[in-house]
């Protein structure tokens, strides 16, 4: 599967009252894994940055001003997203914008053109409720270095993003590496075919109390999200 990371920043917070694109990243994976094949671009917005946007971009008019503009680069954008889902942190605010960049350039807008879009923030909210699920303090979650991060840039903070998308999604890549041959599943398959004995150990009522309890926990610490519990449920 291809998935393409992706972050902007901008002159400032509401693309309604005209503010732009000024730099976009994005960071492919295929099947969960970095590729290196990214995209990163600066734009010339034709418009100042508000004083807050600037502070934690940190770039000017003057480094922007021979940067080509959004429309120039459009298709080439879009060629790179075609057919990907994207991965986004807070999605609408970068969504919106992209939106209203192509609708300048009168391009269809960026859902038309890829498979979907994730939202991990809404994700992180989900697996972590009432905690701080900025991108820190996601990298600080997972144990992600964002030392580098003084100020925001759209490719670090897009690398960071894939990075935190994986630890939190990293149950659904153990599944698949189980399949993976190991002397545990050689052994396993000797079992099907009859040759090893296996003793059954099932569990007592005091562990299985406990294991309905562990579950009970992890459901109501996941919002009712324990995979486990729906399964047995079913």
């Amino acid at each position: 599967m291809r998935q393409i990371v992706l972050d902007t920043e901008t002159t400032g917070l509401e693309p309604e009252l005209g503010h732009r694109i000024i730099e976009i990243a994005g960071v492919e994976l295929v099947n969960r894994r970095f590729t290196g094949n990214n995209f990163h671009r600066y734009f010339n917005p034709e418009r100042e940055s508000e004083a807050g946007a600037l502070e934690v971009h940190g770039l000017t008019t003057e480094f922007l001003s021979d940067k080509p503009k959004f429309r120039d680069v459009a298709a080439e954008l879009l060629d790179y997203v075609g057919g990907a889902e994207l991965i986004i942190h807070n999605s609408a605010f970068d969504v919106a914008f992209l939106n209203r960049e192509l609708d300048l350039a009168d391009l269809k807008p960026v859902t038309e053109h890829c498979l979907g879009v994730v939202d991990t923030l809404r994700m992180a909210k989900d697996l972590h409720p009432g905690k701080r699920n900025g991108l820190d303090a996601l990298c600080e979650r997972y144990q992600i270095d964002n030392s580098a991060r003084t100020l925001h840039g759209a490719l670090l903070d897009a690398r960071l993003l894939a990075e935190v998308y994986l630890a939190m999604t990293r149950g659904q890549e153990s599944l698949v590496m189980e399949v993976e041959t190991t002397p545990a599943a050689a052994a396993a398959a000797e079992a099907a075919h009859g040759k090893l004995d296996l003793i059954v150990v099932r569990a007592t009522k005091d562990e299985l109390a406990a294991h309905h309890a562990q579950l009970a926990d992890i459901d109501k610490a996941s919002n009712g999200q324990c995979l486990w519990s729906k399964l047995e449920k079913a």
